[in-house]
């Protein structure tokens, strides 16, 4: 397949792991992407361990199941990584994205040697200047984003604005701090 991408998201039930790996999905099929976006089903409940996935591709994708070797992972609470190993099966060519505030020495300690790239975002912070609450998915979008090279900046925030307005046209005032939450993210996701 031409250009595929593959993204595994880590998140905990409420969190909006699974949300923004559909909006994710919806940006890049936007885009002129070909495009799959899907959680893995279990016995969530709020806070427990969930899974998301994303495929994106410049041509069609065949391939049906689990993705088992990611090219990105998106670790939306880096509780996670004292309990869940992240980057399984996570290429060294790819990176990972942390919401988090750890130094980097603890964040190498947590990924099992992994050689790839490490990328983190304080995920908190923005969400609660920008939307006045945590909500971490938004700016994790964001970063995976600008990681990745899905698509630009400009493209995201384009269909985003465009997404939030349907999304929320019963609440509009939460538009602005969704589209200050994704800028602020796009400048901030950094390497460690």
């Amino acid at each position: 397949m031409d250009n595929l991408i593959e993204i595994r998201w880590h998140g905990r039930g409420g969190q909006g792991a699974k949300t923004a790996s559909l909006l994710l999905a919806d940006a890049a099929f936007n885009t002129g992407k070909y495009i799959q976006g899907f959680p893995e089903y279990g016995p969530e409940r709020m806070g427990a361990p969930i899974t998301a996935y994303n495929r994106i591709s410049n041509s069609p994708i065949t391939i049906h199941s689990n993705i088992y070797e990611p090219d990105y992972v998106v670790v939306v609470d880096d509780s996670l990584l004292e309990s869940v190993d992240v980057t399984s099966g996570l290429k060294s060519t790819g990176a990972i994205i942390i919401n988090t505030t750890k130094d980097a020495e603890y964040l190498k300690s947590k990924l099992n040697s992994y050689s790839g790239s490490i990328y983190t975002l304080d995920a908190r912070k923005i969400s609660e200047e920008a939307l006045g609450r945590y909500f971490p998915n938004t700016p994790m979008l964001a970063a995976i984003v600008k990681v990745s090279g899905i698509m630009t900046d400009e493209e995201l925030l384009n269909d985003m604005k465009g997404s939030f307005k349907h999304k929320f046209a019963k609440k509009p005032e939460v538009i602005e701090g969704n589209m200050k939450a994704l800028e602020l993210a796009l400048q901030q996701v950094k390497k460690i």
